[in-house]
């Protein structure tokens, strides 16, 4: 066989065709026709050529998708000079986003058989993600750590209230029975017992001072000084303000309030503004009213190294308590929300969700009525309210 240059060389694609060799070992006849059919095949070029376009094009065919080469990195630093760096793209002006059309305004929800409204302003959420604050503002206060239950009512009358149908003696035995029943419910939290008295009592007439209030004389509030403290018992003076200001009313119980056991109770209920009469006309007060009374009496405990006062403030409205979001914890006090309002328990847990569950300030109460609640809530019952009473009222 004579010497061929290398297939697709310069010399393979510039050499002549080189003629076919005659087969030797078929007989003449298939020989002719097998020469007959060779000569009508391509040359062997001809077919190297179109087996690589075919290769080519079949590589195509099986890329990757859009013709993006998949490569999988090199592990270990990459060379110098080995990463393209990428192009500056310069963009089109950008319209301005249009101003969010979200409202800020404040929302009104008014709560049925109670008519409250409740205001609520929307603001932004605090993410603070920081340490949880404590759970007492104020140390050396009686909550969180015990629960206050108290009889309520004016000393010798029958129709304001427990505490006006028996004699002290008699109401601190019956106190006493309760609370075990409190402790019972709940054995974490001790109860201490108290005695609300109303100091100041609200009246349909304007009396000589024109106040529409008739005061609890002085003998009578220290009556109730001495047994209180010969019982170690707490004990509550209650306001209802009627024609005067908040300020009045409480500067007018220091002498008693400098006792470390006694403790005040707001009743905005009685509070009237011009031409409203109690009973007649629903009162209320404002929150500047509760903070200035925080204040004083966080002051007085300071100055005479007194433990922390307990705030009481009465609300079964809504509009009782004006400017209610305003009202902030004060360090030295415990203010605490008593829900007043009275009637079955169903009633009393609507009632208790807009006073206290809707805006909670620090502590929370429940007063509970033997005469117009049908039926009256059990111990059991009680702790079951979300967010747990800090303080129970008997009336």
């Amino acid at each position: 066989m004579s010497k061929r240059p290398k297939p697709f060389s310069s010399e393979w694609l510039q050499a002549p065709e080189s003629p076919p060799e005659r087969p030797r070992r078929l007989s003449s006849t298939s020989g002719s026709a097998f020469v007959a059919l060779a000569a009508r095949l391509p040359s062997e070029r001809t077919i190297s050529v179109i087996v690589v376009l075919m290769l080519v094009l079949g590589s195509f065919w099986f890329a990757a998708p859009n013709g993006i080469a998949i490569i999988d990195a090199p592990s270990g630093d990459v060379p110098d000079g080995s990463v393209t760096s990428a192009p500056d793209l310069e963009l089109d002006d950008v319209p301005e986003s249009a101003a969010p059309e979200i409202s800020t305004d404040s929302l009104t929800v008014v709560e049925g058989d109670i008519a409250a409204t409740i205001e609520t302003e929307i603001t932004p959420p605090d993410l603070n993600l920081g340490q949880a604050p404590a759970e007492a503002n104020t140390p050396g206060g009686i909550f969180p750590e015990s629960r206050v239950l108290t009889f309520y009512g004016f000393p010798n009358d029958a129709n304001m209230g427990i505490l006006g149908q028996y004699e002290p003696e008699d109401l601190l035995e019956e106190l006493r029975l309760l609370a075990a029943e409190y402790e019972e419910a709940d054995p974490t939290r001790p109860v201490l017992i108290a005695l609300e008295v109303i100091a100041s009592v609200a009246q349909p007439e304007p009396q000589a001072d024109g106040s529409y209030l008739l005061d609890a004389p002085a003998s009578l509030l220290d009556q109730y000084v001495e047994f209180a403290e010969e019982n170690d018992i707490l004990l509550i003076f209650d306001v209802q303000v009627g024609y005067r200001t908040v300020q009045q009313e409480v500067e007018g119980l220091r002498p008693w309030l400098e006792k470390p056991f006694v403790h005040l109770a707001i009743d905005p209920e009685f509070a009237m503004d011009d031409g409203e009469i109690p009973s007649v006309h629903i009162g209320q007060i404002d929150g500047t009213d509760v903070t200035w009374t925080q204040n004083y009496l966080a002051q007085l405990s300071a100055e005479l190294g007194i433990p922390p006062k307990i705030l009481i403030v009465h609300q079964f409205l809504e509009s009782m308590i004006e400017n209610k979001d305003k009202i902030q914890m004060v360090v030295g006090v415990q203010l605490v929300i008593d829900s007043d309002g009275f009637g079955p328990p169903a009633d009393k847990r609507n009632t208790y969700g807009v006073t206290n569950g809707s805006n909670p300030i620090e502590y929370n109460g429940l007063k509970l009525f033997y005469e117009q609640d049908n039926p009256l809530m059990t111990a059991a019952d009680v702790l079951e309210l979300s967010p747990v009473p800090d303080l129970i009222i008997y009336q």
